[in-house]
């Protein structure tokens, strides 16, 4: 009787995930964009509102990351508008573009988890010598500052040091988490270019 139990129940979880992955292979590349977009925005979001709940100070890695999940999705969602006969040919490559900003995140993201799990193995991220990245970061949080738009400034100013691991969830810090996104996010567009069909 407990068997018959256990397998019924095992039944239906086997029902509803099938039925999810049926969903998600049954979506359009303009739904998968509209998803996608939608996504990288909401852990914009959930990290905007991590900073400000949690007083985290972000790093100028950490600003970068978060510039391109704001970049992916807004690219997604343009993506995701009602195509012309034009764009229904370019979807392989919309795909492949923000593929691309994800394998850049990624790398941004692995080279801050490195830097956090091995401090001195490669250079920390710097306010006296600063990098590319860096300036460019500094530039955005400082123009922000400048236009006396406080909101925005707040969005793009790096307080912190790529270093430190202010905030840890299930062993992981937050440049793991976004290594983790970049790569599920790429993945994914990929993915929704498998089909033609708008």
């Amino acid at each position: 009787m407990a068997n018959d139990a256990a397998s019924s129940a095992n039944s239906g979880r086997n029902k509803i995930a099938g039925s999810g992955l049926h969903a998600l292979r049954a979506l359009t590349p303009r739904q998968w964009f509209l998803l996608l977009g939608l996504a990288a925005w909401g852990l914009d979001i959930a990290g905007v509102t991590l900073q400000y709940w949690l007083y985290l100070n972000p790093c100028p890695l950490c600003i970068f990351q978060r510039l391109l999940f704001m970049v992916f999705g807004a690219l997604a969602l343009l993506f995701a508008l009602p195509p012309a006969r034009v764009l229904q040919r370019l979807y392989r490559g919309m795909g492949v573009l923000l593929a691309l900003i994800c394998v850049f995140g990624l790398g941004v993201a692995l080279y801050q988890t490195l830097m956090q799990s091995v401090p001195g193995l490669v250079s920390e991220c710097s306010y006296s010598k600063p990098g590319l990245i860096e300036r460019f970061v500094d530039w955005l949080g400082g123009t922000w500052l400048n236009l006396d738009l406080p909101v925005l400034s707040d969005l793009f100013l790096a307080t912190g040091t790529c270093s430190d691991k202010e905030w840890v969830f299930l062993g992981l810090s937050l440049a793991n988490w976004s290594a983790a996104a970049f790569l599920a996010f790429g993945i994914a567009a990929l993915w929704a270019t498998r089909k033609r069909n708008a």
